[in-house]
Order: C-alpha cells, then structure tokens, then sequence
C-alpha cells in the first residue's frame, strides 16, 4: 500500500513522553500535515498494558496519524498493529531508537544489524496488515549502511521510509549528515523522509533542496515551539522569517491545556518547561513552574509572566 497523500512536507516525529494525542492535535494546528505517536512496545500491547494502550489513543481530528510500534517479534508485531492500529493510516517500525536500554533488548536501532530480520518483520506485516507499512531508522548502528538498508525494506515492501542521519553510536551529538538521505533517496522509488538537525525554516528548506527528501520530519525543535511547523511553511512561501512573541509562546501552553483538561500536573509542567524555552526571562518562569502546586497556580504564573 501507498503512503498517504499529504497537505505538506512537514511531519511531527514520534517522540517518548511528548508525541501524545494533545500535542499532535496542536501540531496539527498549526500545520504538521501527520503525526505519529511516540514509540510502543508491541508486546505491552497485547499483554493489554494500560499504560501502552493510552499512548495508542486517537481521534477523526488526529488524522493523517501513524502507529509506531517497537518489538522484532514478526507475528507479535502483527497481533499489535490488528489490535489497535484500525483507527491509523500507517503502521510505523521503529528501527532507529537509539536508547541504551531499547538497544540492549534487541530492539530499536540494534535491528539495522539484522538485515534479514528487517526484511522480515516488514515482509510479514506488509502480508498481514491492511495499511502502509512504514520505517523509522538510524543511517547505521555503529557504521552507516543506510543505503543498503533502504533498499531491504523497500524490497519487503516498506511504503516509506523516515532516515535519521546520524548513526545509532552518534544518538543526538554531532551534526546529522544530511549527504546519507540524499545517497538513500538516490537508491529507492518510495517516498524518503528526512530527519536530523531542522530547527528552523531555514535549515528546513536546505534540507529539501540539499537532498531532494519527499517530507522533513521535525522533532526536538517542535517538542519546544509548536509554531516551527507554521513557520516553515510561510517561509516555504514567502520566503520571510515569522518573529515569535512571547504572547504567542505562553498561548500555546493554554492552548494544550485546553486540549489534555484531564492530564496530569507533571504532564502541564513538562510541556510548559519546554514551550517557555528561549523567552526572555523565562529560567526564573520555570523555577516557579516547578514549584506550583496546581493547574491554576500554573496558569496565574503563566499568565502574570504574560501581562510583564
């Protein structure tokens, strides 16, 4: 099956403790054209874990969204992806996650040693599963082998495929190299999704034009400022740069508020950490944050910082 059409190049990545349905809907908003969640364990979800099944909830609003899935069990990975993936218009493999902890089970960025494996898993959930079945991965474990590994999940039968270019060694340090999705995007006919480094709508469009990549997925820099997504986009147009306020910055902490009323005060704190990043002013803002005792003590801060 085809990956979907999109609205626009911008995708929101899946990312742990962030990717929930609250802020991929405020993504959204603002103009990621797809989300996926944040990775799951396929065996938590058929042993009925509640906490895996929450991270799989979803809406009409939600979509076009992806279900990403880790495990390297094949028929596993099929019984989770018919559990919960109907409402879904991808089932995502994560391939790439770099966690010494993921790794170390044999999951994640440790499969990119397993060839056979890989081609395996998507092979049979390609087979078994009624929608795209798509990769997240890393250029390499220890060495990039991206290219060899695009074209075994292309062969499988993968519908697309997202390239982080770093390898699973590098995890986040040092500068992705973006030469590695342009050499993957060279080999294959489906769509290549690059990933690494864009934070700005400068750096987005470079990535496009450096390596001819179908979509860019943002992640880290959207975990902090939602609005990455509009920005780029008016860029992508208009060629000029969005000047962010902090007004608009401490709105979007209420705007996700607005969308996860029943969420957890640890939860409310996290998000506003990170939305606040980069605001003048805003060390002592968080300080304060992480002390409240209280949504409403969260928003009268909030709101005071605001009014300054």
């Amino acid at each position: 099956m085809n990956f979907p059409k999109l609205k626009n190049k911008l995708i929101l990545a899946p990312m742990e403790d962030v990717s929930n349905l609250p802020f991929r809907l405020l993504c959204k908003k603002y103009g990621a054209a797809m989300a996926y969640t944040q990775q799951i364990s396929a065996v938590a979800l058929i042993r009925n874990n509640l906490k895996s099944l929450s991270f799989a909830v979803t809406s009409p609003k939600d979509c076009p969204v992806g279900l990403q899935l880790f495990g390297r069990n094949p028929d596993v990975l099929v019984e989770a992806a018919k559990k919960v993936g109907a409402n879904f218009d991808v089932i995502d493999l994560n391939f790439g996650c770099p966690s010494k902890k993921v790794v170390a089970q044999g999951y994640g960025s440790a499969l990119l040693k397993e060839k056979d494996r890989i081609h395996k898993i998507i092979a049979v959930l390609v087979k078994h599963c009624n929608k795209p079945i798509t990769v997240k991965m890393r250029s390499g474990f220890k060495q990039v082998e991206a290219v060899k590994l695009v074209k075994v999940m292309e062969d499988a039968g993968a519908a697309a495929i997202t390239l982080h270019a770093r390898t699973q060694a590098q995890k986040y340090s040092g500068k992705a190299d973006w030469g590695i999705i342009k050499e993957a995007k060279d080999v294959v006919s489906i769509p290549i999704i690059g990933n690494g480094d864009v934070t700005s709508p400068e750096s987005a469009k470079e990535l496009l034009d450096s390596t001819g990549c179908d979509f860019i997925m943002i992640g880290r820099a959207a975990m902090n400022n939602p609005l990455i997504f509009r920005d780029i986009l008016h860029f992508f147009k208009t060629g000029k740069i969005i000047e962010t306020s902090k007004e608009e910055k401490i709105g979007l902490i209420f705007e996700y508020f607005s969308l996860d009323p029943s969420g957890s005060l640890p939860k409310w704190k996290m998000v506003a950490q990170h939305f606040t990043k980069g605001i003048p002013g805003s060390p002592s803002l968080r300080d304060k944050l992480t002390k409240a005792a209280s949504k409403e003590a969260m928003e009268q801060l909030l709101q005071e910082f605001k009014e300054k």
